[in-house]
């Protein structure tokens, strides 16, 4: 690995962590847990697959993935993290956080995977009102779905569908998104093509954990 040859925390994180790809691999790890090769590289659209076996390798003589063979059937090598690659998970929030400030937009040539919009809300919002009856809310961008369940206080998350949610949110990744993580507000969502189906008041338990004012926030680029 290249370093930056400076004794600093960052640079030696920077060291480990700071190539191209690298903490994206481990966000996969940490939302999906154990994975092939396969399901690591269909999370990262846009990776090479000489790249990817660089950086698992990478990764794994920094001791932060191990790899498992799966016995049969599955009969496949597994990447996993290690406690060092848990670990990193503050981190990658902290990151998220930050970032949150750069999702009013979206690009149009974006890929959006259903794993993503399921970690987001876990990560980024809590549940203002733990004694309140629990809430399911149906998260649907295109082709991703994932149901987000609001109960005691937490806020968890899974891909698919929910039986009877008491609120369907239906659009574009930035206005499903950035609506939840309050990036933007009810009224500026629906302008860029949220829809909105049941009970709306659901979205009061919900608290973002980075607080941003409102934006007006233009249609998708």
């Amino acid at each position: 690995m290249r370093s930056y040859g400076q004794y600093c925390s960052i640079a030696r994180a920077l060291d480990v962590v700071g190539d191209r790809w690298t903490l994206l691999i481990v966000r996969e790890l940490l939302i999906q847990g154990p994975c092939r090769f396969t399901d690591l590289k269909n999370g990262l659209p846009g990776i090479a697959a000489n790249l990817l076996s660089t950086r698992l390798r990478e990764l794994e003589q920094a001791e932060l993935i191990e790899r498992d063979e799966a016995p049969p059937p599955i009969a496949t090598t597994l990447y996993r993290l290690t406690e060092a690659g848990h670990a990193l998970e503050p981190a990658l929030k902290a990151v998220g956080l930050w970032g949150l400030r750069y999702m009013s937009t979206v690009d149009r040539q974006d890929t959006f995977l259903p794993q993503w919009l399921a970690y987001a809300p876990a990560w980024f919002t809590v549940d203002t009102d733990p004694e309140a009856p629990p809430v399911v809310v149906q998260l649907d961008v295109g082709d991703a779905h994932a149901v987000m369940e609001i109960s005691g206080g937490r806020v968890e998350t899974h891909v698919g569908r929910a039986d009877s949610p008491d609120l369907v949110l239906d659009g574009p990744a930035n206005a499903v998104l950035g609506l939840l993580m309050g990036v933007i507000d009810l009224d500026v969502a629906t302008q860029i093509g949220l829809t909105a189906t049941g009970r709306r008041d659901a979205l009061s338990r919900l608290r973002p954990i980075a607080e941003y004012p409102a934006e007006s926030a233009g249609p998708p680029r």
